[in-house]
């Protein structure tokens, strides 16, 4: 998960934070991470307690345990603007954190074997989990370009 948020006025911290961990772009949140970076990036008027609030909300989200990393930078050209950017990672895969475990990973390929011009009907390669694995014809040195490796291994 990745989020920017930007806050300006009173509680502009708060804002900030609220937006990057919640984005409506974004279908995961960050609720249940365990590891989370984040910077915040201010003017001169950046205060540590803002800094403060955005890391409180921000670590209220997170697994209890989480590691939770955060800088803090001034750059005068955002005046009285705070942007925050968040990176989390290290969600359950059984639905904390906002996602679902997608169904089908970690399947194997579907390898279909044979001659193109067969066109029995009865095509029932690749339906059972009896198939067997066809491991990919590995290339010869004939079949490669030589400018396939880089100059620098080539000259060793």
């Amino acid at each position: 998960l990745m989020g920017v948020g930007m806050g300006t006025g009173e509680n502009r911290a708060q804002m900030a934070a609220r937006t990057a961990i919640s984005s409506p772009l974004l279908e995961v949140k960050i609720d249940g991470a365990r590891g989370i970076l984040f910077n915040i990036t201010g003017g001169t008027s950046l205060t540590m307690a803002e800094v403060s609030e955005a890391a409180e909300m921000i670590s209220t989200h997170a697994d209890p345990d989480a590691n939770i990393i955060f800088g803090a930078t001034i750059d005068e050209a955002m005046g009285d603007q705070i942007k925050i950017s968040v990176i989390a990672t290290g969600f359950d895969s059984n639905g904390r954190g906002g996602f679902t475990a997608l169904q089908g990973i970690g399947q194997k390929a579907m390898v279909q074997s044979g001659d193109d011009s067969d066109d029995s009907g009865d095509d029932t390669s690749g339906d059972g989990p009896d198939d067997p694995f066809i491991p990919p014809k590995p290339t010869t040195k004939e079949d490669s370009d030589p400018f396939d490796i880089p100059a620098f291994l080539r000259q060793q």
